[in-house]
C-alpha cells in the first residue's frame, strides 16, 4: 500500500476569499498563467480533472487550454487555507495536519527590517557585517549588493512578504559551509521571534551575470506537534521525503529523504523511491514553479514547467495500483502575473487518484489538513487532530 502526495509549489488556483487581507484580491496563477500564454497543454491533469475545479469555484472563470471533462480520472476539489499566511512552512504545515494561528512573525518591509539586538548577535558570533537589512526580490537584490559584497565579504540579508531571514553568498567569497554554519546561528537566533524559515542563497557569477544555486537550503522553525509524517513513522510507516521537504518539515517524520534542487531531479527521485518501495508515503515538492517563475513573473516558463510536469504524470499514472493513491496539490499561489514577487494567498487544486476508480467531486475543503488526514485513513491510523477525510468521496 503506497501513497504518493506532490505538492506543486505556487500552482494555485484562484483567489482565496481572504485574498483581500493580504492584497492579493483577483490572483489565479493557473487561469492568469493560462491566459498569459494562450493556452496551457496539460492533457494528463485535464485528464485527472484539473479543469473541473474552477467551476466549484465562486467566481472563478475556466482554464484556457484546460477544460472540463465529463468523467474525470481522479477525484477533484479545491482546498482554502485556513492558516495565518501565505508561505511555504505554513502551506506544507497544514498539508501535514497543523493548524498556524497565529502564523509566523513577519519582519517589517523597510530597512531596518531586522531587529538591532538580532544585527548586533548574528554580526558578531559570525564576524562579518551585514548588508541589506529590507525585503527584497532575491535576483534584485543581488544586482544592488553583490559588489559591495565581492567587496567587503559582509553578508547579504533580506527578507519578504514571507516570515524569512535570507543570507545570499557568493561561493568564492563564503563558501557553503560557512554559509550553512551561518544559517544554524542566524536559526537559533530567529526563533524567539518565531521566524518560519532561515533560507541560504549561494550563488556565483559577477556583476550583472549573477546565477542562484541549487545548493540552496531552508532551516525551519521546529513544529508545536507531530506531523502526519511523525504519526506514519511512529505507526511503523515509512515515509520518504524528495525535494526541499526535509528542511520544511526541520527534519522529522522522514524514514529517508533526497534533496533536489530542481522539478527534473525531484521528479527522477519519486520514480525511483517508487520503484525501490512496495509501501509507505512519498512526498515530493517540485520547486521550480515558485523558484524560477512564479516569484521572478515569467509565466511563459512557469507554463512551460506545468506542461513538462503533466508529461511526468503520464509516465507515473502508467505506473500505479489500485493499491496506490496519488494526491495532487499545492501549498499556496504565486501568480506569475500579479504584481510585486511574492506569494499570493489562493485556493489550491486537489486531485485524488486510485486506478480503476471513478472521480468524484470533492467540493471546496475548509483546510489543507484534509491532506492528513485522508492519509491517515489510507494507512490506517487513528483520525487526527483536524480535518475531514476525502477518501470516503473519492
Amino acid at each position: 500500500m503506497k501513497a504518493i502526495t506532490i505538492i506543486l509549489d505556487s500552482v494555485g488556483i484562484g483567489a482565496a476569499p481572504d485574498a483581500g487581507d493580504y492584497h492579493d484580491a483577483g490572483a489565479a496563477t493557473l487561469r492568469h498563467c493560462a491566459e498569459r500564454v494562450g493556452g496551457l497543454r496539460l492533457p494528463t491533469l485535464q485528464r485527472l480533472g484539473l479543469g473541473n475545479i474552477p467551476a466549484l469555484l465562486p467566481g472563478e472563470a475556466p482554464i484556457p487550454g484546460v477544460p472540463p471533462v465529463p468523467q474525470p480520472a481522479a477525484s477533484y476539489g479545491a482546498m482554502r487555507e485556513v492558516s495565518e499566511g501565505k508561505d511555504t512552512i505554513t502551506g506544507h504545515w497544514e498539508i501535514g495536519g497543523l493548524l498556524m494561528r497565529p502564523g509566523f512573525h513577519l519582519f517589517p518591509p523597510g530597512y531596518p527590517s531586522f531587529p538591532a539586538d538580532l544585527v548586533a548577535a548574528f554580526t558578531q558570533r559570525t564576524g562579518r557585517g551585514l548588508l541589506g537589512n529590507k525585503a527584497a526580490s532575491g535576483t534584485a537584490i543581488l544586482e544592488e549588493l553583490g559588489p559591495e559584497h565581492l567587496r567587503t565579504g559582509s553578508w547579504i540579508a533580506y527578507t519578504s512578504g514571507d516570515s524569512v531571514f535570507q543570507l545570499a553568498a557568493h561561493n568564492d567569497v563564503i563558501p557553503l559551509a560557512e554559509l550553512y554554519r551561518g544559517c544554524d546561528i542566524a536559526r537559533e537566533l530567529c526563533n524567539p521571534y518565531r521566524i518560519g524559515r532561515v533560507i541560504a542563497r549561494p550563488f556565483v557569477g559577477r556583476p550583472g551575470a549573477w546565477v542562484r544555486t541549487e545548493d540552496r537550503r531552508d532551516y525551519a522553525y521546529q513544529p508545536g506537534e507531530a506531523t502526519i509524517l511523525e504519526r506514519l513513522q511512529q505507526a511503523g510507516v515509512p515515509v520518504y521525503g524528495v525535494g526541499k521537504i526535509e528542511d520544511i518539515f526541520a527534519h522529522r517524520g522522514l524514514t529517508e529523504s533526497v534533496h533536489t534542487g530542481n522539478n527534473h531531479t525531484s521528479q527522477a527521485q519519486v520514480l525511483a523511491f517508487h520503484r525501490a518501495h512496495p509501501d509507505g508515503l512519498i512526498i515530493a515538492n517540485f520547486i521550480d514553479f515558485d523558484m524560477l517563475y512564479g516569484h521572478r513573473r515569467d509565466a511563459p516558463g512557469f507554463a512551460a514547467a506545468l506542461e513538462q510536469t503533466d508529461d511526468f504524470l503520464r509516465g507515473l499514472l502508467a505506473l500505479l495500483t489500485a493499491d496506490d493513491l496519488l494526491l495532487i496539490t499545492a501549498d499556496h499561489g504565486n501568480d506569475p502575473t500579479f504584481r510585486g514577487t511574492d506569494h499570493t494567498r489562493e485556493y489550491v487544486p486537489l486531485l485524488a487518484y486510485q486506478a480503476g476508480r471513478p472521480g468524484r467531486p470533492l467540493g471546496i475543503r475548509q483546510g489543507f489538513y484534509d491532506v492528513a488526514q485522508s492519509l491517515a485513513a489510507f494507512f490506517g491510523l487513528p483520525p487526527l487532530p483536524r480535518g475531514v477525510s476525502f477518501l470516503s468521496d473519492a
